[in-house]
């Protein structure tokens, strides 16, 4: 099958999942094989019923693997951690111990108290990875989307991990998939009443919380996003970070959309990207010291700025 050919029966998958009112990416769950991972499924992590994670291990692994912490996306409307069960199995194959997290969404709770669940599951892996195999010395957080944007709040606000005890270097790095980082004014009807819009306060923007003490971040973005402007979010913060003396890794990928960026986890559809490369690249370089920034991408409509939508 051609690079071509295969790009559209993707696609093809997706759209007629969302025609149908199924979750995209759970279908891209139900067609992705178990591949080499253990999981512990409905472990609470705090008091809400949402609180709630699973744990994706290797099989088989020496000493106490890296640990990443992976939020799903959804608008902060919904989503399900069952349904991303793909992306726990294709890292844990990679050698990683993953948290899967649900947490609290709207209309049940609003901003900022889904980042107090994201921290609260932060804190609940570091003090239990040993456990599971994982070393809690090497955490990691991940998100795609709304998720995204959680992950990077906790890795750049200290005010979330501080809440829970934790020291703000607690983090060895974040991955940002198609991450919403700089949205005001709020544009989607849908978030807006998450974030209270027009009353949406300054502090709620990741970009204003890239300081020289964060973390090194691994952003990831697809050229063709028409959800998530890739120049205004992806590239707006790399930029921040970078001025701030803060490593980053800055990939433009051609060839996939804001939902395909991170199905090509899955190892059904790791032909849309080499996103699951990149991601163990950037943490291996990360714990090895030779982390360094840069922008690259694939396909010939790669960007790094342009006008935000």
């Amino acid at each position: 099958m051609t690079r071509r050919l295969f790009l559209a029966c993707a696609a093809a998958v997706l759209a007629a999942a969302s025609v149908a009112a199924c979750s995209p990416l759970g279908v891209v769950n139900a067609i992705s094989p178990d591949g080499d991972s253990s999981a512990s499924t409905a472990i609470r992590y705090g008091g809400d019923p949402r609180n709630m994670l699973d744990i994706y291990r290797p099989q088989a692994g020496s000493g106490a693997a890296p640990v990443i912490v992976f939020f799903y996306g959804g608008n902060w409307v919904s989503g399900k951690r069952s349904d991303y069960a793909f992306v726990g199995r294709a890292l844990a194959a990679r050698g990683f111990v993953v948290v899967v997290p649900d947490y609290r969404l709207y209309p049940q709770v609003h901003y900022p108290d889904f980042l107090a669940d994201a921290a609260a599951a932060v804190a609940w892996t570091e003090r239990h990875a040993g456990a599971y195999g994982g070393d809690p010395a090497k955490v990691f957080v991940m998100g795609h989307s709304a998720g995204a944007y959680n992950a990077a709040m906790v890795a750049l606000d200290p005010r979330w991990l501080g809440q829970q005890g934790m020291r703000p270097d607690s983090l060895r790095g974040w991955i940002g998939l198609a991450g919403p980082y700089d949205f005001l004014p709020i544009q989607n009807r849908t978030t807006r009443p998450v974030f209270d819009y027009p009353n949406t306060r300054p502090e709620s923007q990741p970009v204003n919380h890239a300081g020289a003490k964060a973390p090194p971040a691994l952003l990831i973005a697809a050229n063709s996003d028409d959800l998530v402007d890739p120049a205004r979010n992806t590239g707006a913060l790399a930029s921040r970070l970078r001025t701030a003396g803060v490593p980053v890794r800055e990939l433009y990928y051609g060839g996939v959309n804001h939902y395909t960026l991170v199905a090509s986890l899955s190892p059904t559809l790791r032909r849309l990207a080499p996103t699951l490369d990149a991601v163990q690249a950037f943490v291996n370089d990360t714990l090895g010291g030779s982390i360094n920034g840069g922008v690259s991408g694939s396909g010939s409509d790669r960007r790094t700025s342009g006008p935000a939508r």
